[in-house]
């Protein structure tokens, strides 16, 4: 390959990335599968631990890494969405992927993907692909780690991920979201998850819902793997929390007594990630003779940090980051606001989603905490597929909510300092949380520094 055909900056191996958008979501590993062939297989050099789920994929992944780095073992982890830089994707040991070794892949690749536009019937790589083979290539030449925490982008069975054979597979959960490519049905939903059970590999789930749990043990019958799921082969109960700490306990099959663990991440639904990323490490220990220590492992757990998630960016005024971005993701956040908020205290949210989403069922989501909450202010923000400002009012009032509590809010940014500007004196006692959709909250929390210093701190 000559010098002049490739990318000379950073900036423009990322451009052309994006451009590749164009070609959408397109199902089907074919594409995969000719590529790597062309490369040497270098996925078949990697131990990945291979992660699917409608919610809390993202925490499990940031557990399990914490984990394996305190046993002082080398880990990749492979992640979507970013928050903020677009390398978060790609990590070696926490860190991101160099600008000059990710510039040096997408060269590399994008030989790749003309050839495979020109040379096959299956077209052009989707981006997605792309960001994945550049992943493995990053993983088995560059970074070399001991283990890579690999998570699916949709769905599992045609995921461009789906190319590994993994020691363990894991599926946090099932819940809708991506229906229009996954099915309208939780089961169906869940056949597409199930479809990263490898033969002879073990699987072990959060879900607990038995209908969704047959479609797994079906689907791990097929193969001769073994399902661990909770409440069965491992338990997990809180026994205490409050806002930016909780305490859980812990049994599996795989170990003697009980254990108890400290989290800084709240809500229930993170004990059962951790309680997901636990039991895997359980089975990575007892098959695959990881050494880890229990120290390690608890001092992994408690220093888990994961943005975006019920994340306080400022105390006083309490102001609260939390990216649920669809129905289950609310629900969540509103449990945990059930527990965590003080009495007395006003509760202010500000909203914003994308049009695709079902945001009149989110809306209703939140309706058990409406006697606290005092304004819901929805705004729109900039991303293409981002609802506008009045579509989410309109979409609250169908979900259940009166117009007076409703407050379409313009410019979000605006909004933001001048409730930092007031907040700060007398009314510390309101709490405003900044919740839906993850690119929102990324950018809300960019912005985020800039407010604190410009209200005078």
């Amino acid at each position: 390959m000559h010098a002049e055909e490739g990318f000379v900056e950073y900036t423009q191996a990322l451009d052309w990335l994006h451009g590749l958008l164009r070609f959408g979501q397109r199902p089907g590993l074919e594409r995969m599968q000719w590529v790597l062939e062309q490369l040497g297989h270098p996925e078949r050099r990697i131990p990945f631990i291979h992660v699917a789920g409608t919610n809390g994929k993202g925490s499990t992944c940031a557990f399990l890494t914490q984990m394996l780095m305190e046993a002082g073992y080398s880990v990749g982890t492979f992640t979507s969405p970013y928050l903020v830089d677009f390398r978060e994707r790609i990590r070696y040991n926490g860190s991101m992927i160099a600008e000059e070794d990710l510039l040096q892949l997408v060269n590399e690749v994008k030989v790749w993907v003309q050839r495979c536009e020109q040379e096959t019937e299956f077209g052009s790589p989707t981006e997605f692909e792309v960001i994945t083979l550049i992943a493995i290539l990053y993983f088995s030449r560059v970074a070399r780690p001991a283990v890579v925490v690999w998570e699916t982008g949709l769905g599992g069975r045609l995921d461009s991920t789906n190319v590994v054979l993994p020691l363990v597979s894991v599926i946090t959960n099932i819940g809708m979201d991506h229906t229009q490519v996954l099915g309208e049905s939780l089961e169906e939903i869940a056949r597409e998850k199930a479809g990263i059970i490898k033969p002879g590999v073990p699987v072990v789930t959060g879900e607990g819902r038995p209908e969704l749990l047959a479609v797994f043990e079906e689907r791990a019958r097929q193969t001769k793997s073994t399902l661990y799921h909770i409440g069965e082969h491992f338990q997990a109960e809180q026994v205490q929390e409050q806002l930016g700490d909780q305490q859980f306990r812990y049994r599996s099959i795989h170990r003697r007594e009980e254990a108890s663990y400290r989290l800084t991440m709240n809500g229930i639904h993170q004990t059962t990630n951790a309680a997901v990323a636990l039991m895997t490490i359980d089975v990575l220990r007892n098959y695959f003779s990881f050494l880890l220590e229990e120290e390690e492992i608890s001092r992994g757990l408690q220093q888990t940090r994961w943005p975006g998630r019920l994340e306080v960016i400022s105390p006083r005024p309490m102001v609260i980051l939390d990216g649920a971005h669809n129905q289950e993701g609310m629900e969540a956040l509103v449990s945990s606001l059930d527990r965590l908020l003080p009495d007395g205290v006003q509760l202010h949210l500000l909203f914003s989603g994308l049009a695709d989403k079902p945001l009149a069922k989110m809306a209703e989501s939140l309706v058990p905490v409406k006697s606290k909450i005092k304004k819901l202010h929805v705004t729109t923000f900039d991303f293409p597929r981002a609802a506008e400002a009045n579509s989410l009012q309109e979409s609250f009032l169908a979900g259940g909510w009166e117009r007076e509590f409703l407050d379409a809010v313009p410019d979000w940014r605006a909004f933001l300092l001048s409730w930092m500007r007031e907040k700060q004196s007398a009314k510390a006692d309101d709490w405003l949380v900044v919740c839906g959709s993850l690119y929102f909250i990324a950018q809300v929390r960019a912005f985020f520094p800039t407010i604190v210093e410009e209200a005078g701190e």
